[in-house]
């Protein structure tokens, strides 16, 4: 009988112990298991979205937002599989306080888009005047955006205008031009003598209203209205709709951008990062590409330029073509991608690396320096695997036909 005793006391303590678990060690086990799903469902940040947030203590409650709604399914799973009772408060994105309005156009020549939505946080990327964008969520006076190479980042909301599916149909659906000058302006006026009303870098799309007098009348996302010079822009279906580019176009691109400065974060004529850089030479030439180098690695055709797991410069020589993309790691004992650059031929490529450069893999050459200070680590060909994963034309690109909902 006394035995009996103590195994229910025993069993008593443990519940009450159970049950009087601090609230810490409970938030504790929450967040272990939510890193857990994070890790399956949202390992990159740069391209799914998972959050979860305490919001009360009494009642024990948490927001959890994601970007794959399988990963609120089996976080609630795993909570329900240990017992654990709290409340979980989900949304999938986009954001549900965003109503219809979760498309967007950049409004912008270019805006700049962060890790946090604050004008301290890091910069991530750009995105040119034109650019459609999925619109996740809003807050602190930014957008929280998907931009087509998958990337996500906060951008302010004055360089986005936000649009229900049937305006954005129809700016989708509009005659458009691409400006087609590195740099330049869009006049009040059909005359370049008149004030600014923008101004413009390569690959911005504006919507054409009329034609006269060697100017387009155009209107940008937010309905501004200017002039642009005929001779500076070209029909943006025929723009998009043109055939592969060839690597003597990427490269004829990419050379118009020597001497730019380098940019962290940077994909445009205003400064550019190394993949900023590679990403915008091919962009111009209507095919998307994803936006970091440690990601561009991962697509295309491998070349072969090791013997043995170890660089060989003969063998580079030997199967690199003009336009293959080179990477670099800046780190040798762990050779993790952090810099790529586009082959030219004979040893010389073509880079973003304090500003648009030209360098030689071959040692002796004038301009060898920087690559004695990277380590070449790997090599993809881009341009015969155009339509595979993450290379997409932009004539076959859902955000530009109006299915940025998919």
């Amino acid at each position: 009988m006394k035995k009996l005793f103590l195994i229910a006391l025993i069993l008593f303590i443990s519940s009450s112990i159970e049950a009087a678990l601090p609230d810490s060690t409970l938030i504790r086990r929450v967040n272990e298991l939510s890193a857990q799903i994070q890790k399956k469902y949202a390992p990159d940040k740069r391209t799914e979205f998972f959050q979860l947030k305490l919001e009360t203590s009494e009642p024990l409650a948490f927001n959890l937002q994601v970007s794959k709604p399988e990963a609120i399914q089996e976080f609630k799973a795993l909570l329900k599989a240990e017992n654990i009772s709290v409340i979980i408060n989900d949304e999938i994105l986009p954001a549900k306080n965003l109503a219809e309005k979760i498309y967007g156009v950049a409004n912008l020549s270019v805006i700049n888009t962060r890790y946090a939505p604050n004008h301290a946080a890091e910069m991530a990327t750009q995105a040119t005047l034109g650019t459609p964008v999925k619109i996740l969520k809003k807050e602190k006076g930014h957008f929280f955006v998907r931009t087509p190479d998958n990337y996500l980042s906060w951008t302010e909301t004055g360089g986005v205008t936000p649009m229900n599916k049937a305006d954005f149909e129809n700016w989708q659906a509009a005659e458009k031009v691409v400006y087609t000058d590195l740099f330049g302006f869009a006049y009040s006026e059909a005359s370049e003598s008149s004030l600014p009303v923008s101004d413009l870098v390569a690959g911005n799309i504006l919507q054409v209203l009329s034609e006269a007098n060697g100017f387009y009348k155009v209107s940008f996302p937010d309905k501004r209205i200017a002039y642009i010079s005929i001779k500076k822009a070209q029909s943006f279906d025929q723009w998009k709709n043109r055939p592969d580019p060839t690597a003597e176009q990427i490269l004829k691109t990419a050379r118009n951008f020597l001497g730019i400065p380098y940019l962290w974060g940077g994909t445009s004529v205003k400064g550019m990062d190394c993949s900023g850089f590679t990403k915008t030479s091919y962009l111009l030439n209507g095919i998307v590409l994803p936006r970091d180098a440690s990601q561009q690695a991962l697509v295309g055709d491998k070349v072969d330029i090791h013997d043995n797991d170890t660089l060989s410069i003969s063998k580079a020589l030997k199967n690199l073509k003009p336009g293959d993309h080179l990477f670099f790691a800046g780190d040798k004992r762990n050779m993790r991608v952090t810099h790529t650059a586009l082959y030219i031929g004979n040893g010389e490529f073509i880079q973003a690396a304090g500003l648009v450069r030209i360098n030689s893999m071959i040692s002796g050459s004038k301009n060898y320096d920087d690559f004695q200070s990277r380590t070449l680590v790997g090599a993809r060909r881009v341009l015969t695997a155009i339509g595979g994963p993450e290379i997409t034309r932009i004539d076959k690109h859902p955000y530009y036909q109006g299915m940025v909902n998919q």
